[in-house]
């Protein structure tokens, strides 16, 4: 949970709003830094709920919630604070820190609808498949939820902002990053689930679970 919190409120507060660029085959690929490692807290996310069951890892998804918008309460507030005579960095600081409420609200709705739809196809496809084909659930998962997550983002981040083609080409290509990040990081998620289970003893199977997203017991 720690480092799914961490993971989150890092990519959340740094990353979003900076636009970089690899050449690839001598053309320019746009793409939103903060996807480097955003894409972490999915892998984190379907470890928790192929150990623990969508409960709990819904309890965590709240966690991390409510962990963004504390981190984003502070920045503003740090921001928003008189700098002292002589200090020269405010503009820069603001720049990068400042808390546009655009892109907080964009990050919030898109962070807590992606994860959601993650945890429960995940669990549900658990059932599914009986609980094998454990790589089938976390790509098949992650191309949902993170599929969600940047149709929600970028259209309400940056619509009137940024050029729509441009939201467009960062869209698609944040979200093909993320799912080639779940692909490639498939065989670390089959060590950290099994190492989970022996030492844990839990492999939950959620046939019983109430899948609202706005509990949070662990049941």
């Amino acid at each position: 949970m720690a480092a799914f919190v961490v993971v989150l409120i890092c990519s959340n507060i740094i990353g979003p709003a900076k636009l970089a660029t690899i050449d690839i085959l001598g053309s320019p690929y746009i793409y939103g830094a903060g996807v480097l490692f955003f894409p972490l807290s999915y892998v984190f996310g379907d470890v928790l709920t192929e150990v623990y069951g969508y409960a709990r890892a819904r309890k965590v998804i709240w966690v991390g919630f409510i962990g963004v918008i504390f981190a984003s309460i502070i920045s503003f507030i740090i921001v928003e604070l008189p700098p002292a005579p002589g200090w020269e960095g405010q503009e820069a600081y603001a720049l990068i820190f400042g808390q546009v409420p655009r892109i907080v609200i964009a990050s919030l709705s898109a962070f807590f609808t992606g994860e959601m739809i993650n945890a429960y196809v995940m669990a549900r496809m658990k059932i599914w498949t009986k609980g094998k084909h454990l790589w089938s659930r976390t790509i098949g998962s992650t191309i949902v939820g993170q599929g969600m997550d940047s149709l929600i983002f970028y259209p309400v981040a940056f619509y009137g902002i940024w050029e729509n083609d441009v939201i467009i080409t960062v869209m698609i290509s944040n979200f093909l990053i993320k799912v080639s990040w779940e692909a490639v990081l498939t065989p670390v998620t089959y060590k950290l689930v099994a190492l989970l289970k022996r030492a844990e003893g839990v492999d939950v199977f959620n046939d019983k679970t109430d899948f609202s997203p706005f509990k949070l017991d662990t049941d």
